[in-house]
């Protein structure tokens, strides 16, 4: 005799297959029923395009503080895109007030921990297995506080994202909170201000998924030389970072190439998975490259990726461009952490006391 409980599972399960979950092509569209385990609460939008690969990849899109789901597809040229190339896009929608995301918590810090990342990795699950996706083709990208997630999840989720680009953001684990605050600011992450060694970095990485030892994607960082919002310190931190993850040294990138993929942005290979874009006179934050992004994911060309990188216009054993803005105040005097010299500088060239300037490169030289 069947058991009850198991006749209301099979039910239960015949109901899933006899209601599948339908999403309407060629706009946006919040998923509501899907079954994913959803801790916080993120809001689900997904684009499937007309033109649908037969094994489509995956392009998570999230957002920035203040925006949405809506937003960032109206703002970015993904879905465009989608059309183009037969790729499905998930917009994550932040819950939290301000619509920043979670980056600070334990929970969205740990691989399966229950927090923002969670959430967004079970809805990349999910589409892997509504639209056979192909999981080589997973990627993930976004803006301000949507590049620190990129950042997260790329740390948290190695096995599932093969790519990601991380656009004006910080370092995995730079926002944590020490009192285990769900989306909370961290002032000194922002300032540029939490300095680590490229170890002590990828340390940081390794332990939001303890014990993993497989492949992790292949990483590309903008920024701008003049955020005011997240210091373009955060730059160096971040390359230091992902340069510690991969065993590159983050002072001698394999190549430079100057005002590319633009007039006034540099881009730096550190090795096949790392690459940074730096941008001069740039704010926050670095508008979306979607051309540069196809090409680093893989769907076009492939000049731009790491592994085939682009014949360098110069190449200079130099650690990555940043600028940090320097106050100018104190009688001119630099403070420490902040910017002292540097082709095009016009700031303080003398460090205050117990900090000396130190040249990162020929753009750059810091009060260390």
């Amino acid at each position: 005799m069947v058991r009850l409980s198991t006749l209301s599972a099979l039910l239960s399960g015949l109901g899933a297959f006899a209601n599948p979950v339908h999403v309407k092509r060629a706009s946006l569209q919040q998923i509501t029923n899907s079954g994913i385990s959803n801790p916080t609460n993120v809001g689900f939008y997904m684009y499937v395009p007309d033109k649908l690969a037969a094994k489509p990849g995956v392009v998570v899109a999230v957002h920035y503080c203040t925006g949405t789901a809506q937003a960032y597809y109206s703002g970015s040229p993904y879905a465009t895109l989608a059309e183009q190339y037969g790729f499905v896009v998930i917009y994550p929608s932040s819950p939290h007030s301000g619509t920043c995301w979670d980056v600070s918590s334990k929970a969205s810090l740990t691989h399966n921990g229950g927090g923002d990342s969670n959430a967004i990795a079970n809805m990349v699950k999910w589409a892997i297995t509504k639209y056979n996706a192909d999981t080589s083709k997973v990627f993930v990208t976004g803006t301000s506080s949507g590049a620190m997630m990129t950042n997260v999840l790329a740390a948290t989720y190695p096995e599932l994202f093969k790519a990601a680009i991380a656009y004006s953001g910080v370092p995995a684990g730079c926002f944590v909170s020490s009192s285990g605050g769900v989306d909370a600011w961290n002032s000194t992450c922002a300032q540029g201000n939490s300095i680590a060694s490229p170890e002590a970095w990828a340390n940081v990485v390794k332990n939001m998924d303890p014990g993993y030892t497989g492949a992790r994607p292949k990483m590309q960082i903008y920024h701008g030389a003049a955020d005011t919002t997240l210091l373009p310190n955060n730059y160096n931190e971040t390359i230091k970072q992902w340069s510690g993850v991969f065993g590159y040294n983050y002072q001698a990138p394999t190549t430079t190439e100057h005002n590319v993929p633009q007039t006034n942005y540099h881009r730096y290979t550190f090795g096949p998975n790392l690459q940074g874009i730096y941008a001069i006179g740039v704010g926050h934050s670095v508008p979306v490259q979607g051309a540069e992004d196809m090409k680093f994911f893989g769907f076009s060309g492939s000049s731009a990726t790491p592994s085939s990188p682009a014949t360098p216009g110069t190449t200079t054993p130099a650690a990555p461009a940043a600028s940090t803005p320097a106050s100018g105040g104190n009688g001119g005097v630099a403070q420490k952490y902040e910017q002292c010299g540097g082709i095009g500088w016009t700031g303080p060239t003398t460090c205050a006391a117990g900090s000396t300037c130190k040249k990162a490169n020929d753009w750059y030289s810091q009060c260390l």
